[in-house]
């Protein structure tokens, strides 16, 4: 596939996650979740076949410690989600859809160890059910992958906001609903839980890393 092609299909799947994320999280269901979780997954099915269908600098990170992306790549795809979910917050705030005040968790350290776990989890499902060779060629990884992010969001979206994803975080905070200072939490928890995903990955499927 061509690099701009992968680029474009970044961009489009994670613009249509950030804004889910803040047209949903704005409307106040209590769906809110499942809207996110299907928003991810039927963008994966969309473009996975032609990016991975990352949307999201953790999972490409993760994806390129386990061998699944190149490194020239990385850069490149970063930029790409960073754009799209700054251009979705823009479009958040465009719809009337900006929060009074802006989510800043209680709890540091909770918030922190709720962003680890959940992002661990969320790169773990996509290399063991999209990038393994175990699993090459299922008609399911888009589900368990958004999945994935529906639970989290359920269980610990009221710690850390659930983001899981630094681009999320960042569009959130362009809409409003993040606080600019808490951004050191996503970056931090969501990236080192890449790079721990990527080598308990390693160590599970041993032939493969």
């Amino acid at each position: 596939m061509n690099s701009q092609g992968k680029l474009i299909v970044e961009f489009i799947g994670t613009f249509f996650l950030v804004l889910t994320v803040g047209l949903a999280s704005a409307s106040g269901s209590a769906l809110a979740p499942l809207a996110i979780g299907f928003s991810l997954m039927v963008m994966i099915f969309a473009g996975g076949h032609i990016s991975g269908g990352h949307f999201n600098p953790a999972v490409s990170l993760a994806a390129k410690t386990r061998g699944a992306l190149d490194s020239a790549d990385l850069p490149a795809y970063w930029v790409a989600q960073v754009l799209g979910a700054i251009v979705a917050g823009v479009v958040v705030i465009v719809f009337g859809a900006d929060p009074d005040t802006a989510f800043s968790p209680d709890s540091v350290g909770k918030a922190l160890l709720a962003e680890f776990l959940f992002t661990f989890a969320l790169c773990w499902v996509v290399l063991q059910t999209a990038t393994a060779k175990g699993t090459e060629g299922n008609s399911f990884y888009g589900l368990a992958i958004g999945s994935t992010v529906i639970v989290g969001a359920i269980a610990v979206g009221a710690i850390s906001g659930g983001a899981f994803n630094p681009a999320v975080a960042i569009g959130a905070i362009v809409m409003g609903a993040f606080e600019f200072s808490d951004i050191w939490i996503y970056l931090v928890a969501n990236l080192a839980a890449a790079l721990v995903a990527a080598a308990a990955f390693k160590a599970t499927v041993s032939d493969e890393a």
